[in-house]
């Protein structure tokens, strides 16, 4: 459990750290739009090879940023073949079958996509989590937030609330090492290859796990009582944000991002080599 990497925070200096968490807020909102956007193998490439240059550019080390994925590797795996099995393709002949399942090309390539896919949502969040603190996150997206202010939407308390539940992703995660490290003393059968022990096994740690959350929740209020909170109303930051040319420019590079891949899916003038790259 330790080696889940979201919502841990990697103390490093680099421009991805130093980089305003607002502008990392709305990098990222494009930043899943454009991959969804993503077809052809070589769009899928591309934003992988930016990513990639973004974590060393973070200097957050790969491994770190790879461990993510063991949280979605059982459901990637899953997705993947449903995808490879269930995919029907009238058109061609299938490349292997059982009974009515058909294995077909194309299918095996939307299979691939799909798996991508999901590594390249899971990547990128797992970035902004490793490089920027819970504070800064609630920071920022209050302020992105701030114009629903007018509606009398309770931007402050949303904000505070995610702030809250990332900064309680590590100590849960630590909780739950405890808590199974205890049952595995008293006999508990983790390390079964039975199915349904595991699942009878994880029984007796899901309801310390709840007990220990509420119980760290009630501390929480009475820790925010104690020191007089009452609200967004009239409350400052510690830290002022400012955004740099950098950050600008960070920006505009991930529009580009996104222009580039639209233009990929769409070739909208028609250009022989960029149907040869959108396959």
């Amino acid at each position: 459990m330790r080696d889940v990497a979201m919502g841990q925070y990697y103390p490093a200096n680099s421009i991805i750290h130093r980089a305003d968490p607002r502008f990392k807020l709305v990098i990222l909102i494009l930043y899943l739009v454009t991959v969804f956007f993503c077809e052809s193998f070589f769009s899928f490439g591309l934003m992988t090879f930016f990513v990639v240059v973004t974590i060393l550019l973070s200097r957050v080390p790969i491994l770190k940023v790879l461990k993510s994925l063991k949280v979605i590797i059982v459901i990637l795996i899953i997705t993947t073949l449903l995808m490879m099995i269930f995919y029907t393709d009238t058109g061609s002949k299938p490349l292997a079958e059982w009974g009515i399942f058909h294995i077909y090309l194309n299918g095996i390539y939307a299979a691939l996509k799909l798996g991508w896919r999901l590594i390249l949502l899971i990547l990128m969040p797992t970035i902004l989590t490793l490089t920027s603190t819970p504070t800064e996150l609630c920071d920022g997206l209050e302020s992105l937030m701030s114009p629903l202010k007018l509606i009398k939407f309770p931007v402050h308390e949303l904000a505070l609330i995610m702030s809250i539940a990332l900064r309680l992703i590590p100590t849960l995660i630590e909780e739950t090492d405890k808590i199974i490290n205890a049952q595995k003393a008293r006999g508990a059968a983790f390390e079964s290859k039975n199915p349904f022990k595991k699942i009878k096994a994880m029984i007796p740690v899901l309801i310390p796990l709840f007990v220990s959350s509420f119980r760290r929740a009630d501390d929480l209020a009475d820790a925010m009582d104690s020191r007089c909170y009452r609200g967004a109303k009239g409350r400052t930051r510690m830290k002022k944000l400012h955004f740099r040319v950098g950050d600008v420019l960070g920006l505009l590079f991930w529009c580009a991002v996104t222009v580039a891949i639209l233009f990929l899916k769409y070739n909208w003038f028609g250009w022989a080599f960029i149907q040869v790259l959108g396959v």
